[in-house]
């Protein structure tokens, strides 16, 4: 990129399976959002796979008087051809969960999507459902306060979000906003099945460690159940008496059997069987790095799972620093590629060293038949080795696209 300290953070494609039926559509430009700078990138996959080339820039300025909006995180391509993006702030820094509206091929700033008014306190992810005439959208924080780093006393100050908006698909409002208290806090990534006949998904709640269900009500309206509990462990010489989880992504697999997260301070990726979507079944577990280590300065003195601390993870002789945080399984279900890095100025606080030396990507084998996870002893990206690094990496994408790539209509 031309510029750096953008913190290019998520990303998505220019077609997707919404485009159905148009065989004019091609996946060959990559959007890629900064979620510092407000600057959108359009990268070129399709010419040179092997070369991307840089094919605009959408600048920050062109989005804040289009929009009124900054922080773009999340970005999906719709079926109408257009690119959305969901934001997470305002030009000066406050929280507004609103949506930004790309040309699907020139890539300019058309408008916001929602109605004039209706964007929502916070904004991060979102999902939708035309079937059922639905999104949803997650919240994170205010801009400008998370990108200094994280405090807990800025969630009593009310800067973290707790809540769910659930939008109408076709009018652009907001119907209804879940509060799903403290046990939700900070909402983030957020999955509807696969299947578009199913009226129901889940999302992962970064600080509480929970995952929510959420489901259509035979009223129409839409609630939501806790199905998962990743207890807090109680430990000595960490910041806090007790470490939560911090579940930091989330996914489905293609045909919506397993469930994935990633917990990126005690270090674990997760497999549940959601065959039983109200009761989720835990039947894989791997550890990434992480906080409790056993060789590292943090002591778990009381567990609720776990027996001892986990063991250091080498991999091709390469102690791997920072801990599991964004993942993305193949569309076979059998490979699962982790990254380490979750936000610059939250690596530095919590993985100073990964800081020194880069993140990676590993590869989780998955178990797709009965469930189970193991590192691949044999596969390692070490960005620690890239020019002009160490560098940060973040989320990985498919070419051919992935598990979070396509909704269907």
């Amino acid at each position: 990129m031309p510029c750096i300290r953008d913190e290019l953070h998520h990303s998505g494609w220019n077609a997707c399976s919404s485009c159905y039926g148009d065989h004019s559509k091609r996946r060959d430009k990559l959007i890629l959002p900064s979620l510092i700078s407000s600057r959108i990138y359009i990268v070129d996959t399709g010419k040179n796979p092997r070369s991307p080339s840089l094919h605009k820039i959408v600048e920050p300025t062109e989005v804040y008087w289009c929009t009124g909006l900054a922080n773009p995180h999340t970005s999906h391509c719709l079926a109408s051809g257009e690119v959305m993006l969901s934001s997470i702030g305002d030009p000066s820094g406050n929280g507004k969960g609103g949506f930004i509206l790309l040309d699907g091929e020139t890539f300019d700033v058309k408008g916001t999507w929602e109605k004039e008014g209706e964007s929502a306190p916070f904004g991060y992810d979102f999902w939708y459902q035309p079937r059922h005439n639905v999104m949803i959208s997650t919240e994170w924080g205010t801009p400008k306060v998370f990108s200094k780093g994280f405090r807990f006393e800025d969630i009593a100050a009310g800067h973290y979000g707790q809540r769910l908006h659930v939008w109408d698909w076709q009018r652009h409002v907001r119907t209804q906003t879940i509060d799903l208290g403290a046990e939700g806090a900070i909402p983030l990534e957020i999955r509807f099945l696969h299947d578009p006949s199913a009226a129901e998904g889940f999302v992962g709640c970064a600080l509480s460690s929970n995952v929510f269900r959420f489901y259509r009500t035979e009223k129409g309206d839409w609630a939501v159940e806790k199905v998962i509990c990743v207890p807090n462990k109680k430990v000595s010489n960490w910041m806090l008496p007790e470490m939560p989880g911090l579940i930091t992504d989330i996914l489905l697999s293609l045909d919506d059997r397993f469930l994935y997260f990633s917990n990126w301070l005690h270090g674990d990726i997760r497999q549940y069987d959601i065959s039983d979507t109200s009761n989720p079944k835990l039947v894989g577990q791997v550890f990434i790095g992480g906080s409790i280590q056993k060789d590292g300065p943090v002591v778990v003195v009381e567990d609720e799972e776990l027996s001892e601390q986990p063991e250091p993870r080498i991999v091709k002789g390469k102690r791997i620093r920072g801990s599991a945080q964004m993942i993305q399984l193949s569309l076979d279900g059998k490979r699962l590629y982790v990254t380490t890095s979750l936000f610059s100025n939250w690596d530095k606080q919590f993985y100073p060293d990964m800081i020194k030396e880069g993140s990676v990507m590993l590869q989780i084998d998955v178990d797709s038949k009965s469930g189970g996870l193991s590192v691949n002893p044999n596969f390692l990206v070490d960005f620690g080795k890239e020019p002009g690094g160490p560098v940060l990496a973040h989320e990985v994408r498919y070419p051919g696209g992935d598990c979070t790539s396509d909704i269907w209509l």
